[in-house]
């Protein structure tokens, strides 16, 4: 029986794209710039998953995705040939900690809180998950971190840990997620899955995550199919 459900929360919870759009729209208009936001947008979280891997591989020692966000602003903005004071940069790097969440984020948590823990297991820090929660209205009975572990998902650790410090065998432990390369290593670690379709996560008109039939556990269209599914 599933106990904890554990939430991926960038794309899974929180709409990062257009957030990150309206961010960078914001802040264009205040330093009297004008660029391709979306992709801008789209670079900021492209350069994700090769700044992970520095920590992962040992190049890096182990950084908060706060500042690798920053550092892949940093390049972002002077490729744009963008000059900002430091404390512009700081707030829109901040940016990650106001994502706005799906329509039907809140109300789906608030269904699954009445009959699962539910908790956050994202690559996000604890200060960002925590800002974001209070800002967007999540409504999580605990905020757990890649930050806590010492390991970025897909490492093996992180599923593992989150399954260990809330005292739950991880097959009592359901990984939800819209990303299918999250769920495999979750579903290797011996964890439950629940696939989220979110086709608009990185805008229109994008290539769509391929999944086998029955790939998952479980598959939602979104957290609140999720909620009567479960």
């Amino acid at each position: 029986m599933v106990r904890v459900l554990a939430f991926d929360v960038f794309g899974t919870v929180v709409d990062w794209r257009a957030s990150l759009i309206a961010e960078l729209q914001e802040f264009g208009i205040r330093q009297g710039v004008q660029r391709d936001w979306a992709k801008f947008a789209d670079g900021w979280r492209a350069g994700y998953v090769p700044a992970m891997d520095l920590v992962r591989r040992g190049e890096l020692p182990w950084t908060r995705l706060d500042d690798l966000h920053r550092r892949i602003l940093d390049g972002l903005l002077r490729d744009a040939a963008i000059e900002a004071a430091d404390a512009d940069v700081d707030h829109l790097n901040r940016a990650w900690h106001r994502l706005a969440p799906w329509p039907d984020s809140v109300a789906g948590l608030q269904r699954l809180k009445e009959r699962y823990t539910i908790t956050t297991l994202s690559n996000g820090n604890v200060s960002l998950l925590t800002d974001m929660a209070k800002r967007a209205g999540l409504p999580w009975d605990c905020v757990l971190s890649a930050e806590i572990f010492g390991h970025y998902k897909p490492d093996r650790e992180a599923y593992l840990g989150c399954a260990q410090i809330l005292d739950v065998a991880p097959d009592e432990l359901m990984l939800v997620a819209a990303h299918p390369s999250d769920l495999r290593a979750a579903r290797d670690a011996g964890l439950r899955t629940a696939y989220v379709d979110r086709p608009m996560e990185y805008g229109p008109g994008r290539d769509r995550a391929m999944i086998e039939p029955d790939e998952f556990d479980v598959t939602a269209t979104d957290l609140l199919d999720l909620a009567d599914k479960l």
